[in-house]
This record gives C-alpha cells, structure tokens and sequence, in this order.
C-alpha cells in the first residue's frame, strides 16, 4: 500500500497514492459528490464489496456522514446498501477506488437497508450503532473539542464537573 499523502482525524477520510501530487483540475483533497458515484470500495482484504451509491452529508455541521454503499445483488437488483461512516474509508488515487477498513465478511454482516426503507440516519442510536460497527468514533464527536462549537439541542456535550463544556 502506498504512503498517506494526507491523514485524518475524527470524521476524516484518509487519502493515499500519488495521486494527490500530480492531479489536475480539482481533487482528490476537494472533489465533487457526483465523482464519487459509482466508485469500487474494496474491503481490507482485498475483495470488491460494492460501490458509493450516495454521499450524506450532515448539513447542519458542513460535513460529511456517511457513503452509501451497494453491496451484493446483480446490476443494482438484489442488493443492500449499507451506511458506511466516512472516517472508515480511504481514497486510493493510485487505484482510483476507496479502501474500507473492513474485512468482507464484516461487510456481508453490515446492518443494511434496501431502496425504500432509509433508515433515520439523524437517530443516534442507529448512527452510534453504525460507527461501532466498523470501530470508528461517531463523526460529531470531536465537535465541541475540536472546534469550541456548542452542540445544537438534543446533543450531549463533554461536562467537567457540574458545568457542561
């Protein structure tokens, strides 16, 4: 696997290849949603497990939530799709394709949903669930660490002592 040309932190996508050095034209540290459409993701061992259906974002923080991964099925009829959270993938430049940071049996046991029945991905506990899954940190969970923000209503904040932070 090639070197990191750029690292993540919580919430983050990593980026590897050269790709990064040598684009033209915009990308791959800013690229548009529609490019990702269709892109392979490929699990940690190697093996083809769908493709980027849909980017969520999470309008109210300006970030992104979730690909929408296909997976399984025959040219789009039979398949599930999964809510893969976006700190779990990678973007490999080299092999223009996305690195999920799980094996393909992980993915085949993914709670997934179908075409018409989205689940409500502002539900906590379904996204908390989502992000254990694949062992990453939910996405809104540095918020007020990383950038002083208080959180909207409904969220939980970090306390110290009595006072919330």
């Amino acid at each position: 696997m090639s070197t990191p040309t750029s690292t993540s932190g919580s919430g983050q996508a990593n980026i590897i290849g050269k790709g990064a050095a040598t684009a033209e034209g915009p990308g791959p540290d800013v690229m548009a949603a529609s490019t990702i459409d269709g892109n392979t993701v490929l699990s940690s061992d190697g093996d083809d497990v769908g493709t980027i259906k849909e980017i969520m974002l999470d309008v109210r923080r300006g970030r992104v939530a979730y690909a929408v991964l296909s997976s399984g099925g025959f040219l789009g009829i039979g398949d599930k799709l999964l809510a893969i959270p976006w700190s779990a993938l990678t973007l490999d430049t080299d092999r223009k394709c996305f690195r999920l940071d799980a094996t393909s049996d992980q993915v085949r046991n993914s709670p997934g949903f179908d075409k018409q029945s989205w689940p409500s991905m502002v539900d906590r506990q379904w996204a908390t669930s989502v992000h254990q899954h694949y062992g990453r940190e939910p996405y809104w969970s540095d918020d007020v660490t990383r950038t002083g923000a208080i959180p909207p209503g409904g969220v939980s904040a970090p306390e110290a002592g009595s006072v919330k932070l």
